[in-house]
């Protein structure tokens, strides 16, 4: 599914919760949970360095969701997220009911990225979120600037910080 002009603004917001959280030493990911009036309901970036290996913004969101959002709600609330959704955050969203995703960058394209930058492999394989999800609603990735934008985020934090 392509990306709307109003999808824009909101992945924009992603970018700059992606650009926060490296610059608090973390991976570049954000994510926020947008009702269908386009109200964002709640935000996230990633804290994977600040609390633990689980402290990715889709799984933050959907667990919010689940603790504020009735299931009607949640299934008419978008995520919208600076990188396609791991295999644990997208069976979060699954299991909690949540509507459609919206994304910069997909698991292939950052997996790519990673590869090109010698960045080591993650311990979990990535697929695409029509894999783990039942008639999961997807749009993305984005095309250009924004594109572009993510990619150099992860160029960053891979090519500046100091070796393991």
């Amino acid at each position: 599914m392509p990306l709307t002009p109003a999808d824009l603004p909101h992945l924009r917001h992603c970018l700059a919760l992606a650009t926060e959280a490296l610059h608090a030493g973390d991976e570049p990911f954000g994510s926020l949970l947008v009702g269908p009036d386009g109200t964002v309901l709640a935000q996230a970036r990633n804290r994977v360095n600040e609390l633990n290996h689980l402290a990715h913004p889709e799984l933050e969101l959907a667990q919010w969701a689940a603790a504020h959002l009735a299931p009607e709600a949640r299934a008419g609330a978008t995520l919208y997220t600076s990188g396609e959704h791991c295999p644990m955050c997208a069976t979060a969203h699954g299991w909690v009911g949540l509507g459609k995703i919206v994304y910069l960058a997909s698991a292939q394209q950052l997996t790519q990225w990673l590869l090109e930058l010698g960045a080591p492999a993650g311990p979990v394989r990535m697929l695409p979120v029509q894999e783990l999800i039942t008639d999961a609603q997807v749009a993305g990735p984005a095309e250009g600037e924004l594109l572009a934008a993510i990619r150099a985020l992860h160029v960053a934090y891979h090519t500046q910080r100091p070796a393991a």
